[in-house]
Order: C-alpha cells, then sequence, then structure tokens
C-alpha cells in the first residue's frame, strides 16, 4: 500500500529547496551505493549547508502532516536529501536498504518517501516506477506532492530522457515494523475518523478500544 499527499510542501517551501538545489555542490549518487550499477544520480556533499537547509524544510513538513504521520506511525525519520537525475540518469528496479546510517544508530528503512520539485512537464521520463504484483504503478507528481511506500517495495526510477528530474528522498523508522500491520492500523484508523461521528457513542469507544490497543500491542519498544 502506498499514499500520495498533494501539496505536502507549500508552493513556497518548494521554491525555497529550488533555490537551495541550485546553490547546492553535489556529487555522484554511486557514493551512497557504489555496488548498484545501475543507480545513475546526483547527490548533495553531505558537508554542504544549502543541502542541510533544504532537508530541514522537508522534515518540517512531515512534522506537521498529520495524514503522513497516520500512515507511517514515525519513530526515526532521516533528514530529507535532494536528488537530481539529469539526461539519460535513472535508477533500476531495487528495494531500499534494510538499515541506513543514519546518527549514531543505524535507521530501519520502514516506509520510503519520494518528494517531487520539479515541473513534471520540465523532464521527460523520470517516473517513479512502483511494481505491485504483476502491475506498475507509475507516477510524476507535482511540485509539492510527496509518495510513501514501505521500503520492502520493488520500485525503480525510469530513465530521464529530456530535462531535469528534482525530487527529495527519505526513509522512515515505523513503530510499527511488520507493513501489514502497520496498513491495517492505517485502515482502522481512516475508518474511525471518517465513520467515527456517526456511531452510537458506545460503539465509537469500542472502535477507539480497538484501534489504540492494537498500536499498543504492536508498537515495538
Amino acid at each position: 500500500m502506498f499514499l500520495q499527499i498533494e501539496e505536502f510542501l507549500t508552493a513556497a517551501e518548494v521554491n525555497s529547496v529550488r533555490e537551495l538545489a541550485r546553490l547546492t555542490r553535489f556529487i555522484d549518487g554511486r557514493s551512497s551505493n557504489p555496488h548498484n550499477h545501475t543507480k545513475s544520480s546526483l547527490i548533495p556533499d553531505p558537508a554542504d549547508p544549502n543541502a542541510q537547509r533544504a532537508g530541514q524544510i522537508a522534515l518540517g513538513a512531515f512534522q506537521r502532516s498529520e495524514r503522513a504521520r497516520d500512515f507511517v506511525f514515525p519513530r526515526r525519520i532521516a533528514v530529507p536529501q535532494v536528488v537530481r537525475y539529469g539526461e539519460g540518469m535513472g535508477y533500476g528496479a531495487h528495494v531500499d536498504a534494510a538499515f541506513m546510517a543514519v546518527g549514531q544508530q543505524p535507521l530501519r528503512s520502514d516506509v520510503s518517501c519520494t518528494l517531487f520539485i520539479g515541473d513534471p512537464s520540465s523532464y521527460g521520463g523520470g517516473e517513479l516506477v512502483i511494481y505491485l504484483g504483476s502491475q506498475e504503478v507509475r507516477i510524476k507528481g507535482r511540485p509539492g506532492e510527496a509518495v510513501l511506500y514501505p521500503s520492502t517495495t520493488l520500485h525503480e526510477v525510469a530513465p530521464v530522457s529530456s530535462g531535469e528530474r528534482l525530487v527529495m528522498i527519505t526513509f522512515i523508522e515505523s513503530q510499527i515494523a511488520d507493513p501489514a500491520r502497520r496498513e491495517l492500523l492505517y485502515t482502522l484508523n481512516e475508518v474511525r475518523a471518517l465513520e467515527g461521528a456517526k456511531l452510537e457513542w458506545g460503539n465509537r469507544m469500542r472502535l477507539e478500544y480497538v484501534a489504540a490497543n492494537l498500536q499498543r500491542m504492536w508498537a515495538e519498544p
């Protein structure tokens, strides 16, 4: 299951990230995953202050987004990173690494996120391709749109045929590691939010009881 959130970043935030990306020094994206020969992208120099500021803007959006929090049940969020794909660049089908080097303790990647910054009309190709069984879902989001999906999902970035694809990516460690349990909780909470006010009070409390205690039961210490 994946979730698309429109206007995750405001127009002003998108413009700020674009300007910061313009000022950022980029390096070969293979430096973060040298063993994957299908990866061709540009990532920021980790010491670049402009990239760090862009990451904090996107991190702030995560902290205020109730929809994102309800979907991922976040415990830790890696600071989002700007990624550029020029003409001919892409990232072949892959599953994200189970653990990311973040701070002093590795972050377990339960949920991955792509945040679209560039205008989709400014580049050809470059779709985020998510494989769901035998089906392909191709996403080319509008500026400020976020797509969240389990990090266990097979996905790729289609080759860019023209222009430049500008996105941000991040990885989230969830309180609920099991994606099936996380999806059940998300669905239950969606029903509670949409239908709870229509329920008789006693039934509403029973629904609250189930949702709260399943989360308590499944959350890792």
